[in-house]
């Protein structure tokens, strides 16, 4: 049986990793809170670590596909986040819609990322080393 193969990582990555996880759970907590302004100031560095995460994990499409996909979910979280404390998240667009309903296009694109790399380039590259 052939040696298992392993996926490291730096641990200058998986510190940041773990400083990601704080800074979310900070902007959510606040939300729940509804403690406005430590929940709008978490949203930078919970946004921009990951972008910096997707952008790190680019040579593994398993690995940016997903960071991807939470990187739009923490925009489409941060968004519908606002528009609760800003009080316009109950604003029609149109029929039953409202303006929080707006969020569902990030968390589309998240899912629009996953829904191609399990379904169109995972079966199409089924001997490439990846991580899922």
């Amino acid at each position: 049986m052939p040696a298992e193969q392993t996926y490291k990582i730096p641990i200058r990555y998986r510190k940041m990793e773990n400083l990601h996880i704080v800074f979310w759970l900070f902007k959510d907590v606040s939300w729940c809170m509804f403690w406005r302004p430590l929940g709008i100031a978490m949203i930078f560095p919970t946004l921009i670590i990951a972008i910096v995460i997707a952008w790190r994990s680019r040579q593994y499409m398993s690995e940016l596909c997903h960071n991807l996909a939470i990187t739009f979910w923490i925009s489409a979280n941060s968004y519908w986040m606002i528009s609760e404390f800003f009080h316009f998240d109950n604003i029609p667009v149109f029929g039953e819609y409202t303006l929080k309903h707006l969020a569902f296009i990030p968390f589309a694109l998240g899912i629009l990322f996953l829904g191609f790399y399990y379904l169109i380039w995972k079966p199409r590259h089924m001997n490439e080393l990846e991580t899922m």
